[in-house]
């Protein structure tokens, strides 16, 4: 436990880090033969049940002369991501490195003829960002013997599991944690067909990065570092657990030319804070182009939570689940005995509830710490006075110091009808 504390120490303080699904599968960018291919954009070569020979012509036409692993990286961290995860190689079997155990990469099967795992590891290097890679350990429908979730569509996809594992993956991972430097982060994913025995043969090569998080996905029992939620907030969190929310900007992890159902900015950043109010963090996709730009929409929202976190980051970093199951009007996170209050729904009385016991020292608005914020105990609460506008239209926070541990009042029980006990107003 405490070697494992160590490894997690940077990241239970991060909260935040950017995703990154890119890959050759950007060049059909959801359509094939002239069809919209439904679902997302990385799986086309399944859901459209691409031969093998078909898909592997798709590189030909992959040349991201614009990617620019510098200017993903200042993005990244302008937008308040202290990690990044890009994947190395996806079910589709296409490394985005330099391989020698396969030919299928950017380097040998491009014109672009670049490492971009290389590139990227320096701009990290450069500017201080940690990097972590995604390897598709067990799916690969390039290579004879990879694993098909929902089946294989194609002859040329049959062979030994085994043998596939021996001569591509662990090779392949090998190379991913012995190239780059210090890789802080290491995501399998979808364990078909995974055994304890197969599962086994990966496990050495961790040893290589003795810092290494690893996460619950390579399958054969191991359960690794921190559990991951695909899509979806966890009600309570994972008690006693680390996790990490896995979530996309629209409706695809790849980039897809015609996915524009994008989450408003204002929704990604009230995430971010529901995600840290219960101990989590925050790992938000990308899916860049075929020439390798970020879609400018997913530039935008990265921004705007950069504007917020620059204000308000001190209530995210480094901070731990708040005390309560359930708050009315937003969430609250806690580091020490500050608690940040962070108000979705600012109360048009002027008068914030919260259902602790304990005394406080003092509360003032984050955003200008000048302005302090009257509290005083009423009963089994605190109320406190706020100004009468809200200083941000997305989430203000208020950071209050109590004394002793957070004593938070349980929520009224619900009844048949769904509706609270007892109507406590903005509380």
């Amino acid at each position: 436990k405490q070697q494992r504390d160590a490894r997690m120490k940077w990241w239970r303080e991060a909260r935040l880090g950017l995703f990154i699904h890119w890959g050759v599968y950007s060049v059909p960018a959801g359509t094939y033969e002239g069809k919209q291919i439904p679902s997302i954009g990385e799986w086309i070569m399944s859901n459209g049940k691409i031969p093998v020979a078909r898909y592997a012509e798709y590189p030909k036409q992959f040349n991201p002369v614009k990617f620019d692993a510098e200017s993903w990286v200042k993005l990244a961290q302008a937008a308040g991501m202290k990690y990044i995860v890009i994947t190395s190689k996806h079910h589709d079997g296409f490394a985005m490195f330099k391989s020698s155990a396969s030919p299928f990469n950017i380097v040998d099967a491009t014109p672009f003829k670049r490492d971009v795992i290389a590139e990227l590891a320096a701009a990290c290097k450069k500017h201080g960002m940690k990097l972590g890679l995604y390897y598709s350990q067990a799916q690969d429908w390039h290579h004879p013997g990879g694993a098909a979730m929902r089946g294989q569509w194609d002859k040329a996809q049959a062979g030994s599991m085994d043998e596939y594992i021996d001569k591509v993956a662990v090779p392949q991972v090998k190379e991913i944690l012995t190239k780059y430097g210090p890789i802080v982060e290491l995501w399998w994913d979808t364990p078909t067909g995974m055994t304890k025995e197969r599962a086994a043969k990966f496990l050495p090569l961790l040893k290589l990065q003795p810092h290494l998080i690893v996460n619950n996905r390579l399958g054969g029992g191991v359960e690794g570092d921190m559990s991951t939620p695909e899509q979806f907030i966890p009600a309570t969190g994972i008690p006693g657990k680390d996790f990490e929310v896995c979530m996309t900007m629209n409706d695809t992890w790849g980039f897809k030319s015609y996915d524009n159902n994008w989450k408003s900015a204002e929704d990604l950043i009230q995430k971010t804070t529901d995600i840290a109010s219960k101990g989590g963090n925050f790992l938000l996709n990308v899916g860049p182009t075929s020439e390798g730009l970020i879609p400018q929409p997913s530039v935008e929202r990265l921004e705007a939570m950069g504007k917020w976190i620059k204000v308000n980051g001190e209530s995210i970093y480094g901070t731990s689940a708040g005390p309560f199951s359930y708050l009315k009007w937003g969430r609250a996170t806690r580091k020490g005995q500050t608690l940040y209050l962070h108000v979705f729904h600012w109360p048009s009385e002027g008068v914030l509830r919260v259902r602790l016991k304990n005394q406080v020292k003092t509360a003032y608005l984050l955003s200008n710490p000048k302005v302090k914020v009257p509290a005083k105990v009423v009963g089994e609460r605190i109320e406190l006075k706020l100004p009468a506008t809200a200083p941000d239209a997305i989430d203000s926070v208020i950071a209050m110091q109590i004394e002793g541990e957070p004593a938070a009042i349980p929520v009224p029980s619900m009844g048949k009808s769904g509706a609270a006990s007892s109507s406590e107003g903005a509380e």
